[in-house]
């Protein structure tokens, strides 16, 4: 029997057939490519993909968060950003598992736990996904925040995930790209993204990957998601655009998977395209997901932000970023290092 939602699916420009796609197909790959992949990421990893020190993470408390003003963000990790609009808190991408893998035991390993337990945090007004792979979309986090939120925002399919975890349907919004939604005075649009979905190997581009456009009155922000380098991004600037700050992809790339991450190169002229003014680099600093060492994304976005005059964003994970006027943050995935050569150059010199 067919269904509203159901019927939309069907009728959905991204939609062919059972599944969603890209609007320039992506390059088909060989399962001999795919294969090496895997291989090269489990057994042939460089020792630097990981830090070798901690790194520094601003605890939170809820007495801070309830005292917070408007228009803070906060870092907890990843791609999963704490943003407060109206009076009231919204979440993007929550995953606060210790891997972001469907085993607890196996996959990638947090760098660091987050700034606020998952019980800790105030009630949030709403969830906004970008789609449905593990470092995006963590179900013990959808599951213990499923009561204390007002909303779940998603693309077209990734809501039906989180009804099937027990989500009331109710508070499921299902979109499509350039469909928007009102709430509480906030306006939110799903927009194009350059990616692909799915959780096990039979469920592959099931669901709608997107990227997300938040408008609080003036102040418009950019959140990317997971995405690859296509023009779409000079469509989002010129529809939605100009934007005070995007929170851009830079991280997990790789020159074997070019079509769905971004090398920095890209993550700036994607937020050139879009009108950015300020750029925060999400997508690193927390999972081990790709063969670059984990402070080359920061060293290369900055290197490559200062040539061409974009102003950069760079908190670290849980400190309160003014959304209104945004400041540049230390580069502190320096110290990190620095305290790991000291750690290293103590224990030789004690041998």
């Amino acid at each position: 029997m067919s269904s509203p939602l159901i019927d939309k699916y069907q009728a959905s420009p991204q939609r062919r057939g059972q599944r969603f796609h890209n609007p320039a197909p992506r390059p088909p790959q060989s399962i001999g490519k795919t294969l090496r992949i895997i291989w090269n990421a489990l057994f042939h990893k460089p020792a630097d993909t990981r830090p070798q020190a901690p790194i520094p993470v601003q605890a939170l408390t809820r007495a801070q968060l309830d005292a917070a003003p408007d228009r803070s963000l906060y870092r907890l990790g990843h791609s999963t950003m704490l943003i407060k609009l109206r009076g009231a808190y919204w979440l993007t991408d929550p995953v606060f598992a210790e891997r972001a893998s469907p085993l607890r035991w196996m996959g990638p390993k947090r760098f660091h736990q987050p700034p606020i337990a998952l019980s800790d945090l105030p009630p949030l007004r709403g969830v906004v996904l970008s789609h449905d792979h593990y470092d995006h979309l963590d179900r013990w986090s959808i599951e213990q925040l499923a009561a204390s939120t007002g909303v779940f925002l998603t693309p077209l399919g990734v809501g039906d995930r989180l009804i099937e975890w027990g989500v009331d349907a109710s508070k499921v919004h299902q979109l499509d790209w350039w469909e928007s939604i009102e709430i509480d005075g906030l306006r939110m649009t799903a927009a194009p993204a350059q990616h692909f979905s799915g959780r096990t190997p039979l469920d592959g581009n099931s669901t709608l990957w997107a990227s997300w456009a938040i408008f609080d009155d003036e102040l418009r922000v950019f959140f990317s998601g997971d995405t690859g380098y296509f023009d779409g991004f000079k469509r989002i600037g010129e529809r939605l655009g100009p934007f005070d700050i995007t929170l851009m992809e830079t991280g997990a790339y790789d020159g074997q998977w070019p079509y769905v991450h971004m090398q920095p190169e890209q993550t700036v002229q994607a937020h050139r395209d879009l009108r950015g003014r300020w750029l925060l680099p999400v997508h690193n600093g927390t999972f081990d997901l790709a063969m670059h060492a984990w402070q080359e994304p920061f060293e290369r976005i900055v290197s490559l932000a200062a040539q061409r005059d974009v102003p950069l964003a760079t908190p670290r994970m849980g400190e309160r970023l003014d959304l209104a006027a945004p400041h540049q943050g230390e580069r502190w995935w320096r110290n990190v290092e620095s305290a790991a050569t000291a750690r290293l150059e103590s224990a030789l010199s004690l041998k």
